[in-house]
This record gives structure tokens, sequence and C-alpha cells, in this order.
């Protein structure tokens, strides 16, 4: 139930810290310690989004890439991808989402579901977006599936500029931020998926239409599908 609860907030209002999604649980009527929040938000792969970039440092990598897009001028598909994770709550317990995106188009080119946080399951969601096309530039957070030797090697190997958010700054990734918030408020909020395979089939299905019916005021109220194909 708290997880649940963090999870609607955090779409909500994705810059509040720890101290004030505690303060807001108790406010709920669930008397819980700061501490257990961090935990949990930790569990889910969340983080705060901060007005200025935080000073702690990113783990351990043997390379270190900066945020490519500030004041770029996006112009046509397949210029930047960007990728992200994200929790999807289960009628009894939770799976992690990972997704693909072009950010001129907003298509979804790939996406996939894993029950941790390992990097095998982003590799796999990459993989198949590479067989489709193949960006200028990829960008994504600082976790470590993306910072990791093996997905850092498959980009590299494709002569693809790599770009990191700044830490704690989601909106560096603001597309995907907002895919996000259009699944859970038009999807996952809306039903009670019971496990995996619920939850793939629903996904499956909402990304097509998302992908192929869903208009966007942004792209003059074409969907991702037809704005993608006019490459």
């Amino acid at each position: 139930m708290l997880m649940r609860l963090l999870d609607e907030q955090y779409t909500r209002t994705p810059f509040y810290g720890t101290r004030k999604m505690t303060n807001w649980l108790n406010q709920q009527g669930y008397g819980v310690e700061r501490k257990r929040v961090r935990r949990l938000l930790r569990t889910m792969g969340l983080e705060t989004i901060y007005p200025h970039p935080r000073l702690s440092q990113p783990g351990a990598v043997e390379q270190r890439f900066p945020y490519l897009l500030r004041n770029v001028e996006i112009t046509t598909v397949n210029q930047v991808w960007s990728t992200d994770i994200t929790y999807i709550r289960l009628a009894r317990g939770f799976v992690y989402l990972v997704a693909v995106l072009d950010w001129w188009s907003r298509y979804v080119l790939s996406w996939e579901l894993s029950i941790t946080l390992d990097t095998s399951f982003c590799l796999e969601a990459l993989e198949r977006a590479l067989n489709q096309a193949t960006p200028t530039i990829f960008n994504s957070d600082q976790g470590v599936q993306f910072t990791s030797t093996e997905f850092v090697q498959r980009l590299q190997a494709n002569h693809i500029r790599i770009s990191w958010d700044g830490r704690g700054r989601a909106l560096d990734n603001i597309f995907v931020e907002r895919l996000w918030r259009s699944l859970k408020y038009e999807d996952i909020y809306l039903r009670e998926y019971q496990n995996v395979k619920d939850v793939r089939n629903g996904i499956q299905a909402y990304f097509e239409f998302y992908n192929h019916q869903r208009l966007h005021q942004s792209l003059d109220y074409q969907t991702p599908a037809q704005i993608y194909r006019q490459r």
C-alpha cells in the first residue's frame, strides 16, 4: 500500500523529497519514518527532481558523459532517443518498466519489463530499438543500468553520442517523464493488474494505442507513428 501511494504521489509531485513524502504520508494517516520512505523510494527506483544538480556523485564508472541536449533544437526523428525506468504496481508486488523513446516524434521504439533492477532488461530494450534505426544521440539518467560497461559499449559500437542527465534532474529527460505520466494516469491507475502477464499485455495494448491512435497536441494532433514514419 505504501509503495502504491508513493508512486501516485511521485507522479503528481516528483519534486517532493523524502521529508515532504514522509509528512504527506503521515497526513494520510500512515505513521512512517523518513528512513523507511527513503528505502521504499530507492527500491522503486524513484529519485526526487531537484531544481539544480545534486552535489552527490554517481556510482563508479569508467567514463563520464555530459548532458548534450541543453539548448539543442530537435528537428528530425532519430536525432535523439532517450530511456528511463519506472515502477509499475501490481495487485501483489511490482515490476519495473524501461522504454526507449524518440524525442522528435514521441514514438515508443521498444520497452521491457523486469522484476529486478538489473541491466539485462535495459539491454534487451536497447537491442530491439537498434534493430529499427540508430539515433545520433542517446540520452539517459545516470542509473547503474545505463552507466554499465555493457550498455555504454553497445552504444559506442554503433557510433552513438552518449548524453547523461544531471544527477537528480529528471526534467533533463522530460519526454520520457511525460510518457510515464500518460501511461500511469491513462492505464495503470485505472486497472488492477494481477501479475506480470497481465501487466505485460496491458502495457503492450497501451503503447499500441499511444503510438498509433493517441493524438498529441504538440504534434499538431497527429500520432507518434505518423510523425516517425515521415522520416
